[in-house]
């Protein structure tokens, strides 16, 4: 990762309290301005039961036809009977939720250093030219295990780094699950996608607040993207909406549904299913009104595998979309920064 240009003084929620509303740097460029975020459709993402979708009986199969028309529509589905217990999530909501609201002295025993990914903080300034996100967040890489930097994982509260270890070993196993019912929708060895992750593939957790903005028309609490991940697992806010998705170059609201956990298709696993499965332009819009507190996963490959398309999904009718790329995410950041997308590099 790049050097970044500067360090942000306040906090978006410090800067949230301010009567005058958000400072310049928030405010999106060339005058563009946002519809009343309840204004926009719901976007009807499939939902899939995870229990069935692992067994091999015929209602698995009904699970798997939905996962390949779900990841074909739109990229997303919403998984549920995935095994995490409500009052396990409840803990997740609960804590990180409990980190946020901690006096800011606390908070700062664990921010983010410069060029580094860890620890609390907000964006990283790579240009005087950025639009700023409307959000603060904790970046804690949690697999593999030897590059977990703990010193900027929360003792406060108490069980958060429990809570954080638990939640990435249950996660795992999902991962592996969807994977293998990935490559079993298009046909492949269920292991293809598994194989390619590597030995030691990465898990990187984000746990975001968005806090209150005066001005929700003018301001997002995360820019259009798309996920430089192999997967992403989403757990929504119980209550405030704030998730989009495009579509057909139309903006669409994610629906809520409690203790379901959003898929999508990161970019990686796009270039692995050679465009097949595309990995979607997702954004977060603020809330005047309200707070809004998830926590993201992003799973990727071992930084030394080899990522490529699989070669089941190459022939004279779909040649190779992509071109072969090691550690995707090395410099991801910086070049969406600058409003490139990253797998655009490796169009062929």
């Amino acid at each position: 990762m790049a050097a970044e240009v500067e360090s942000l003084a306040s906090s978006v929620q410090e800067l949230s309290m301010n009567r005058s509303g958000p400072p310049s740097r928030y405010i999106l460029k060339d005058g563009i301005g946002l519809n009343v975020a309840s204004s926009f459709p719901v976007l009807d993402i499939p939902v899939i039961d995870l229990g069935l979708l692992a067994s091999s009986s015929p209602e698995g199969e009904e699970q798997l036809d939905r996962l390949r028309s779900a990841l074909g529509y739109c990229g997303y589905f919403q998984t549920i009977n995935h095994g995490i217990e409500s009052s396990f999530l409840d803990q997740v909501h609960d804590l990180t939720r409990e980190f946020f609201h901690l006096p800011m002295e606390e908070k700062k025993k664990y921010s983010r250093e410069a060029n580094d990914i860890d620890g609390y903080g907000n964006d990283v300034i790579y240009s005087e030219k950025q639009t700023l996100d409307w959000n603060d967040r904790l970046y804690l890489n949690t697999l593999p295990e030897n590059i977990r930097k703990l010193k900027k994982w929360p003792k406060n509260p108490e069980k958060f780094s429990e809570m954080l270890c638990e939640y990435t070993t249950k996660l795992q196993g999902i991962n592996e699950i969807i994977l293998k019912a990935i490559a079993k929708s298009l046909n492949l060895e269920e292991n293809c996608f598994v194989k390619q992750f590597g030995k030691k593939p990465t898990a990187l957790a984000r746990f975001n607040l968005y806090p209150p903005c005066p001005t929700p028309h003018l301001v997002l609490a995360a820019k259009a993207h798309g996920d430089a991940s192999g997967t992403t697992y989403l757990l929504q806010d119980r209550e405030v909406e704030g998730l989009q998705f495009l579509k057909d170059d139309k903006w669409y609201r994610a629906p809520i549904i409690p203790d379901a956990i959003v898929f999508n298709v990161g970019d990686q696993l796009e270039i692995m299913t050679n465009g097949i499965y595309k990995s979607p332009m997702h954004r977060v819009v603020t809330n005047k009104e309200r707070e809004r507190i998830t926590a993201a996963f992003f799973f990727a490959p071992d930084p030394t595998s080899v990522v490529e398309p699989a070669e089941g999904l190459i022939d004279e009718k779909r040649p190779r979309l992509y071109k072969k790329v090691v550690d995707y995410t090395a410099n991801c950041f910086e070049l969406f920064q600058k409003g490139k997308r990253p797998i655009d590099a490796l169009r062929i």
